[in-house]
């Protein structure tokens, strides 16, 4: 796992954390995905099949280890993940929300930049 050769001082500035948890190409997705229900890398993979599943599993394990996403392994054959948001994941989700509404609202004046860049 790449690790940071300056890690990241949080202590000025809060607005840092959840940027850099939703900073991801995936991160929204994985946590919207995520939060319809516990899902299983295979569901996850299929409901994002634009992403590579490097990226996807690569991203699934920071919000891991952010505290955003939590995973359960089965020790079963053949080995089965679940992964499910944890009580910070489940903070995010109306912020998300707030963020697709503020999205859906200014829509159009987003599609008439990229078409007039054209």
């Amino acid at each position: 796992m790449y690790k940071r050769k300056n890690p990241m001082d949080y202590s000025d500035c809060s607005i840092r954390i959840p940027v850099d948890i939703i900073s991801g190409s995936w991160k929204i997705w994985l946590i919207l995905e995520i939060n319809k229900g516990v899902a299983r890398p295979s569901e996850l993979y299929h409901s994002i099949a634009i992403a590579p599943r490097r990226v996807l599993t690569k991203q699934l394990k920071e919000l891991e280890l952010q505290g955003v996403v939590g995973k359960t392994v089965y020790p079963v054959l053949p080995l089965r993940v679940e992964y499910y948001l944890t009580a910070a994941g489940k903070d995010l989700i109306p912020i998300l929300e707030q963020l697709e509404r503020w999205g859906d609202k200014h829509k159009s004046a987003f599609i008439n930049v990229i078409e007039d860049s054209e």
